[in-house]
Order: structure tokens, then C-alpha cells, then sequence
């Protein structure tokens, strides 16, 4: 085993732990705001980690340095965000109430009136 596999290794876990978490702040947490953070974060680092193990690993087992690779965690880094962003938008929007201790929730509708 050398050193190459060993980082890969840990890539691989550091993703699948953020994964794990993810999943069940997904499952265990009451609030949609609070559900829509937990995977977002966790995603995000647990697919860019096991991207970055698959770079290294293909790298240099493989044909050698590939683009798709790049190019996925590029899309990922971008999309991810983004999407989290718009859907706590329209949540807003649509007024779904968050819960009773929630923080700051006396700003929530100079948010919602903002144009």
C-alpha cells in the first residue's frame, strides 16, 4: 500500500462521513430550513472529497489526469449553492412558517417584503 492509495483512502472517507452527516441532519432535523442546510454542506464536501479521491486515484493508476473530474466538481461547487439558495426563496415566498425558536425570526418579514 503506498502512499498515493492512502490518500485516496481518506479522501474517500472524509467524503463518506460528510455524507453520512447529511443524511441525517436530513432525516433527524425538524425545520425546513435547518433540512435544507445539512445536505447542502454536507453534499457539497462529501462529493467534492470523493471527486478529489477519484482525481487522484485515476491520475495516476489511470490514463492520467482527466477533465471530467473537473468538470463535475466545478458543476457541483456551482449547483449546489445555487439550488439551496433558490429553494429557501421560495419558501419565503410561499410563507411556510419556520419554528417558534428559530433565531432572528423577527426580521422574517422584512425578508419576505423585500422586493
Amino acid at each position: 500500500m503506498n502512499i498515493l492509495d492512502i490518500l485516496t483512502m481518506i479522501f474517500l472517507l472524509i467524503g463518506a462521513a460528510f455524507l453520512l452527516v447529511g443524511s441525517i441532519g436530513l432525516f433527524r432535523l425538524p425545520d425546513f430550513y435547518m433540512r435544507l442546510h445539512a445536505p447542502t454542506k454536507a453534499s457539497t464536501l462529501g462529493i467534492g472529497s470523493i471527486l478529489v479521491a477519484s482525481i487522484i486515484f485515476y491520475s495516476f493508476k489511470g490514463d492520467g489526469l482527466s477533465i471530467k473530474e473537473f468538470l463535475i466538481t466545478l458543476f457541483i461547487f456551482l449547483t449546489a449553492p445555487i439550488t439551496a439558495h433558490m429553494l429557501s426563496k421560495a419558501v419565503l415566498h410561499v410563507r411556510q412558517e419556520p419554528r417558534p425558536d428559530t433565531l432572528n425570526i423577527e426580521i422574517l418579514e422584512d425578508i419576505r417584503n423585500r422586493k
